[in-house]
């Protein structure tokens, strides 16, 4: 931050010097005292009031039991998950081999 005096960043944020006299004359309200002269005292929180003793929703205690879930054919989700590891390794036998063929090409290039 700058200054229009050209003090140091912070000598703004400063707190203003205890002898030196107040610029509204002293008449800034207590919540703005300066030493010697009270400020606001704090009295603490208000005090509240219990709530009533029926305040609270009801509660429902007994929850409707979960559903079930349906029976899985183990055999079938095996069977599914070989067919995808096999289109898996397919696409990257395919993918690996183009990647040579280029990789040749580009080397042959570079050579000749």
């Amino acid at each position: 931050m700058t200054t229009d005096d050209g003090g140091a960043d912070d000598l703004y944020w400063r707190r203003p010097d205890p002898a030196t006299p107040e610029p509204d004359g002293g008449r800034a309200g207590p919540e703005f005292a300066g030493p010697g002269r009270a400020g606001p005292s704090y009295t603490g929180p208000p005090v509240g009031t219990p709530p009533p003793p029926g305040w609270r929703p009801p509660l429902v205690v007994n929850p409707a039991p979960p559903g079930s879930l349906p029976p899985q054919d183990l055999a079938a989700v095996d069977g599914e998950e070989r067919n995808a590891r096999t289109v898996t390794y397919g696409v990257g036998m395919i993918a690996a081999a183009i990647m040579i063929i280029l990789t040749c090409l580009l080397c042959s290039r570079v050579l000749f």
